[in-house]
């Protein structure tokens, strides 16, 4: 008798093939492309985890978190794991207890769980820990070690893992936590907004690529020197700053000094420098491992470092450059009449004048009132004026006008 295979009704195969087709469609909606583009929390973010430091992004539910963080692991080439941290228990990250053959002279190993030997048999990989902020405080005390020193129970992660996590603010987050000190302190926090044109574009089929950045090699020893310089000479003019635990627990629970939070703005810079970085890359690296106030403060100090010797501006004013920013051309001037003041010489009086004039003729006038106010009580009977503080005269003259005017207010607001 000939066989009878038995075939599947018709409303079924009908039904089997429409999900094939919407499996197309799936398919379709998922083949998407990247293209290099200018995307500075993307650029802090690969330079971050370049310089092996674990990083945090904070960002509200929804705004590409995760996404970015697979995209990333996409671009390096990185196998992804991705760790949900609230729904585990501290001994997930510590190790579980395994009783051995004779305890009591061997001690009782910790073993790791499957995806942290995953992970070391790799030998490679981005370790993804996701909703940060809803873990409790036991499992965040329990992620301490895995952060700063890379360790499961007995198991080390290999050099070639990098760690991120991704929190949502508490009051966005479901149950949250605020994070506590000690492992707030050992992220690099970065704050994660959305790009509308990059949103646009990306749900349109093209996303921002995360590349490497490309350092030069001859590059590198000035890179650590000029990080060095930039952290060292600010805590040194700036001790308080060193360790600075923030009272309220929100703070807390980001980034703020410490030596530990320095020695990874150390980095941070360092790694910037070498890559080439544009300042808001570095102002965002900075800030998210000390805070806003420090890390303001250690921009500023690195501007300066890069503005030109006074004396060399004396020495040569027709040749001189200033700097376009208001702010350092303001230092800069500051700087020259400082030094006319310490050795005050006819030559060294006239030439702050050309660079007055100099400043004046290139920029804001507004900046040399104060510069030209001082040095024209720098003045000795025995100097004559020079021709081109004419071009000057009027704004010192309104500057006195106004400080005559403040004073009289002042007087009149003390009676």
């Amino acid at each position: 008798m000939p066989s009878h295979v038995p075939h599947a009704p018709l409303s079924e195969r009908a039904h089997t093939s429409q999900l094939a087709i919407a499996g197309q469609l799936l398919t379709l909606l998922g083949e998407v492309t990247t293209e290099p583009r200018a995307d500075s929390q993307l650029e802090a973010l690969t330079l971050a985890v370049a310089a092996d430091l674990p990083v945090l992004l904070w960002g509200e539910p929804g705004i590409g978190k995760t996404a970015a963080l697979t995209q990333l692991a996409e671009s390096l080439e990185l196998p992804l794991t991705t760790v949900i941290a609230s729904v585990h228990e501290p001994s997930d990250f510590s190790g579980l207890p395994i009783l051995g053959d004779d305890p009591a002279t061997q001690g009782v190993p910790m073993a790791p769980p499957e995806w942290a030997v995953r992970l070391v048999r790799a030998g490679r990989g981005l370790l993804f820990l996701d909703e940060l902020s809803t873990a409790p405080p036991a499992v965040q005390a329990a992620l301490l070690r895995l952060v700063l020193e890379r360790r499961i129970g007995a198991l080390q992660l290999p050099a070639g893992v990098r760690i991120v996590a991704a929190a949502n603010p508490r009051s966005s987050a479901a149950d949250g936590w605020e994070l506590s000190p000690p492992l707030a302190n050992r992220f690099v926090h970065l704050q994660w907004t959305h790009d509308h044109d990059v949103v646009v574009r990306g749900l349109g089929g093209t996303w921002p690529r995360a590349t490497l950045p490309e350092f030069d090699p001859e590059t590198l020893p000035e890179a650590v020197l000029f990080a060095r310089r930039a952290v060292c000479e600010l805590l040194a003019a700036c001790p308080k700053l060193v360790h600075q635990l923030p009272t309220s627990e929100t703070r807390r629970g980001g980034a703020w000094p410490s030596p530990r939070s320095w020695d990874m703005t150390l980095r941070l810079i360092a790694f910037a420098t070498a890559a080439g970085s544009r300042r808001d890359v570095l102002s965002l690296l900075v800030r998210g491992a000390v805070g806003d106030g420090p890390g303001f403060e250690l921009l500023s100090a690195i501007d300066r470092m890069d503005l030109p010797d006074p004396e060399l501006l004396l020495a040569d004013p027709a040749a001189a450059e200033l700097p376009e920013r208001g702010d350092l051309r303001q230092a800069v001037l500051d700087g020259v009449v400082a030094a006319v003041r310490k050795r005050p010489e006819k030559s060294r009086w006239d030439a702050a004048w050309t660079l007055l004039v100099k400043a004046v003729q290139t920029g804001a006038p507004d900046l040399v009132v104060v510069p030209a106010t001082t040095l024209a009580t720098l003045r000795r009977d025995d100097w004559d004026v020079p021709a081109s503080i004419e071009q000057l005269a009027g704004m010192v003259s309104v500057s006195r006008g106004a400080d005559r005017a403040a004073a009289r207010v002042t007087a009149r607001a003390g009676r």
